[in-house]
């Protein structure tokens, strides 16, 4: 028997949506209290923008039906051009969304800053008092992510685990070019860029195996960029952590070789971390005989590196110079002149 044309493209429609039944919608069921709320905005901001979308299309169909050229019985007004009525409701439902909106997305843009500390686990569920955010250090490497944990004193390649219903305190950086991190079941993507810090708060809810990768083309090695996040009780986090520190020390040498690029890298542990390393890295200075940004940025506001640069960094040292403070580091001193990151900085300049 012969399928009509109407019935044979109802099918086909059919047979591309099925498919989709077996999608991950994780961005809109996300399990981590973050994730969630945002895709509760996404979902709110579609409704509101249908109130308009669905009428307007509708009426555009009504309209070609209603006034077809074989519909003699359609009213036919060649002279009318203004209906104030009409023109109220066009104007007035656009304007009450955009209204709302607008209103929405202040109040959203506030409450899911990524930067700002969290003050729920949950909805319900504000954060226990006395409780501290577990703090991981991502630098994200061609074509890797390294995870520091300095509370741990531990450091993973391409692996990522923290307790659920804690709260996390993501400090990202880059290696050399902008990435983003992103793991959709925990929160939105944030921005790394080599030189500066960037900040994610959020929270995981349920036990579980999640995805996370670089949502940011960063070259060849990109779409192998993918790590695995372990979201684990307080047993299993502990246990894991203790798993990791059987690994080697992530010392300055062992970063330099690690940054190098490389692709498909696998899973790599480290029991130790060298102090001060994500510092380094974040200023650019793991290398010892490279100036840290820092002190760079010291040298140029004490008006540069001669007498009157020198007067304006000392300056700097004992006191506050035009409402902002200086405090040297020893950060990015070399192993054989182990003096403060301004004497360093200064005799790397120096003839």
């Amino acid at each position: 028997m012969a399928i009509s044309t109407p019935l044979r493209r109802l099918l086909l429609a059919a047979g591309l949506i099925i498919p989709l039944a077996g999608c991950n919608t994780i961005v809109l069921n996300a399990p981590g209290d973050i994730a969630r709320q945002q895709g509760d905005l996404i979902i709110v901001s579609t409704l509101l923008m249908l109130i308009i979308i669905v009428p307007v299309i509708s009426l555009i169909l009504f309209f070609a039906w209603r006034y077809r050229a074989s519909n003699k019985d359609a009213t036919y007004k060649p002279d009318w051009d203004h209906s104030l009525q009409l023109e109220l409701v066009i104007w007035a439902a656009p304007l009450l969304i955009i209204i709302a909106l607008g209103a929405i997305t202040w109040i959203s843009t506030h409450t899911l800053d990524p930067y700002r500390p969290l003050d729920r686990i949950a909805e319900g569920r504000p954060v226990p008092e006395g409780t501290e955010p577990l703090v991981v250090e991502v630098v994200a490497l061609d074509w890797k992510w390294l995870f520091l944990y300095p509370e741990q004193g531990i450091a993973t390649v391409n692996e990522l685990a923290a307790p659920v219903d804690r709260p996390i305190e993501f400090r990202m950086t880059s290696s050399t070019v902008m990435n983003a991190f992103y793991i959709p079941a925990l929160a939105g993507m944030v921005y790394t860029m080599p030189g500066m810090r960037t900040e994610l708060n959020a929270v995981m809810n349920s036990p579980g195996e999640y995805e996370g990768f670089s949502s940011n083309y960063s070259g060849a090695g990109f779409s192998g960029m993918r790590f695995r996040f372990h979201a684990l009780d307080d047993a299993g986090f502990d246990g894991w952590v203790a798993q990791v520190r059987g690994g080697d020390k992530l010392d300055r040498d062992a970063y330099l070789a690690l940054e190098k690029p490389s692709e498909r890298e696998p899973v790599r542990h480290f029991g130790s971390v060298e102090d001060n390393l994500f510092d380094a890295i974040l200023n650019r200075c793991v290398d010892p005989r490279r100036m840290c940004a820092h002190e760079m940025m010291a040298i140029d506001a004490g008006n540069g590196a001669g007498r009157s640069g020198e007067e304006g960094l000392q300056e700097r040292r004992v006191g506050d110079l035009r409402g902002r403070r200086y405090v040297p580091s020893a950060m990015c001193a070399s192993t054989d002149a182990p003096a403060s990151g301004l004497n360093t900085a200064l005799s790397r300049l120096a003839p």
